[in-house]
């Protein structure tokens, strides 16, 4: 794969925004093993911009570690600043997934309404609700209200 190249302007803009980041991913005594390789790519796929520590190894080390991440994940070194590696790569576009069994429009909701006495049935509403509408129990049940004045004004 090949590595994303930055302008220096590009790269200043990303690290101004790493500033607050947390690490996310952390590289121990065993190095990069596949797990740590996962992760960071998983990381990469989820925010785009990561912060890596890397707990052991001096500075050559750590700069051929964040070589090594950068061509094998196709992502831009941003900043290797003492333990911490700053890497950057484009969130790739989700797919969207079109449910078939959902439909568009507003739908039907039964509504019950529990007698404050016990033992007595509940009342049964159906409301329409359009996709946009809370669902807070309330607001239903005004709704409810609305709609069966307005069923009652229509048939006098």
């Amino acid at each position: 794969m090949a590595q994303i190249q930055l302008t220096p302007a590009e790269r200043a803009v990303h690290r101004a925004e790493a500033h607050h980041l947390d690490p996310v991913v952390m590289i121990g005594h065993g190095g990069l093993t596949a797990a740590v390789r996962k992760e960071a790519d998983a990381a990469l796929n989820a925010h785009g911009l990561i912060k890596i520590r890397v707990l052991e190894g001096d500075h050559g080390e750590r700069a051929a570690l964040l070589q090594q991440l950068t061509s094998e994940l196709n992502a831009a070194p941003v900043q290797h600043i003492g333990k911490l590696l700053v890497l950057w790569r484009p969130i790739p576009e989700k797919e969207r997934v079109l449910d078939e069994d959902r439909m568009p429009g507003p739908k039907t909701v039964k509504v019950l309404k529990y007698s404050s006495r016990g033992g007595q049935r509940p009342e049964v509403r159906r409301v329409r609700v359009l996709g946009n509408e809370r669902m807070t129990t309330g607001g239903i049940l005004k709704k409810a209200r609305r709609t069966q004045k307005s069923i009652k004004k229509t048939r006098q």
